[in-house]
């Protein structure tokens, strides 16, 4: 742990940008949005690596690839968020337990669950994430923020391709029998 004492500046609280000059109650507004995007994110994160450790079955490989690939996707969006919400004066959620708290999904827990179960979890985080995603996007337009609808109109193209992916993974038409139908 850091000897450093000095505390730059507090968590929840806003600086206003010279250089941005966007209002600082604005801001604020933003920053409150893009923590609770960025908490969503690793909350989900956390769950997709889970999932993506624990895979099993004739569908594991694609499967596993995938899931990697949708955790390295929601980590490059939160970095994203998280480097947004510092240049317009706030500071990131960082913390595991503060991201957990602040988050509007919930992990699904330590248990492991059938990879079907798991991915219905994992769309509807997907789901609540986008719905609320959609809902900032807003807010930012509204409060004249173009550049954080923008960033978080691309991060949301990404989350809904994986979102779609994990719906198709969902269906019933399979090319892998179950022991149960042959």
């Amino acid at each position: 742990m850091s000897a450093q004492k000095t505390v730059r500046q507090q968590a929840d609280s806003i600086e206003e940008s010279e250089a941005l000059r966007l209002d600082e109650e604005k801001a604020e507004q933003i920053v409150d949005a893009l923590n609770t995007d960025l908490a969503n994110a690793y909350v989900l994160y956390h769950q997709l690596k889970k999932h993506h450790w624990n895979v099993e079955g004739a569908e594991f490989l694609d499967i596993h690839v995938f899931l990697q690939e949708a955790y390295e996707n929601l980590e490059e969006g939160a970095d994203e968020i998280a480097e947004r919400a510092q240049a317009i004066g706030g500071v990131p959620v960082a913390g595991p337990t503060n991201q957990e708290e602040r988050a509007t999904i919930e992990f699904e827990g330590e248990d492991v669950y059938d990879i079907r179960t798991s991915l219905a979890n994992d769309m509807e985080a997907y789901g609540d994430m986008i719905e609320g995603m959609r809902d900032h996007i807003q807010l930012a337009a509204n409060l004249g923020d173009p550049t954080t609808e923008h960033l978080l109109k691309e991060v949301l193209v990404k989350l809904e391709e994986d979102a779609h992916h994990i719906e198709h993974y969902l269906e019933d038409d399979t090319l892998v029998f179950e022991s149960s139908t042959q």
